[in-house]
């Protein structure tokens, strides 16, 4: 029989509430007063979301952010800075560390590949690249990030379904060790919209996520909300942490 899990679905949320939800749902898992937990997210003002060890003068433009209104967090898990806006679905995965490989590029493995799965069921032919990426045509259309605590593990990342490419050129700088042939970062993406000619709906990429994350994982996802704990944890770490300039910019 299928395992429960908890689908959360939050809608638009603010950047600083984006990664202090993911946090507080960490950290309930950890505590295990939740159970493994795939949560849905639109973040609500274009954002770039910082890696943790990202230096901001080496990953983005800060003078361009904020003449564009472009908002700046710094993630707890690691990864490069990444662009997002309102024509992204960000998902986060908490499970426990039994239910993914303990070789961290093998689970990367896992969890992507059920991604590019669930793009290809949309039609087109999205594949998997090491270590976290999901690409169509060469081209990247997910990013994700780990980070693993005390036996459970969170997984989020991104799926493009279409995004103001002008934008992101004019906030992040381009990574040449990912891609030394790249001229600005858009380079390296591709956007759902632009591949099927127009934007799919999120409510489908949605579903198409949850039916090859039940089928990866032999799991059964119910939706569910957050609990009161978890709510109390997503106020504190935006007042002492994501909502505090000193902590997204300090490298």
């Amino acid at each position: 029989m299928p395992s429960k899990w908890r689908l959360v679905d939050s809608g638009f949320v603010s950047p600083a509430e984006s990664a202090a939800l993911d946090e507080a749902i960490l950290e309930a898992h950890i505590a295990g007063l939740v159970p493994d937990t795939l949560h849905f997210y639109v973040r609500s003002v274009p954002t770039v979301s910082v890696g943790y060890f990202q230096k901001v003068s080496e990953s983005l433009d800060i003078g361009a952010c904020e003449r564009l209104g472009v908002a700046v967090v710094r993630r707890k898990s690691g990864g490069s800075s990444v662009y997002t806006d309102s024509g992204q679905l960000i998902y986060g995965l908490v499970v426990g560390e039994d239910e993914v490989p303990k070789d961290r590029a093998e689970s990367f493995q896992m969890v992507c590949s059920a991604l590019a799965r669930a793009i290809s069921s949309l039609g087109v032919d999205a594949k998997y690249r090491p270590m976290n990426d999901v690409e169509i045509g060469g081209r990247k259309v997910s990013g994700n990030a780990q980070l693993r605590r005390k036996g459970s593990v969170l997984q989020h990342g991104t799926i493009i379904v279409d995004t103001d490419v002008a934008a992101m050129d004019s906030v992040l700088r381009v990574n040449r060790a990912k891609d030394p042939s790249a001229v600005k970062p858009s380079d390296r993406i591709t956007t759902l919209a632009v591949v099927l000619g127009s934007a799919p709906p999120l409510a489908l990429v949605k579903s198409c996520l949850v039916g090859e994350i039940e089928g990866t994982f032999g799991s059964k996802l119910e939706l569910g909300a957050l609990t009161d704990r978890e709510h109390e944890l997503v106020r504190k770490l935006v007042a002492e942490r994501y909502g505090d300039k000193a902590w997204n910019l300090k490298f």
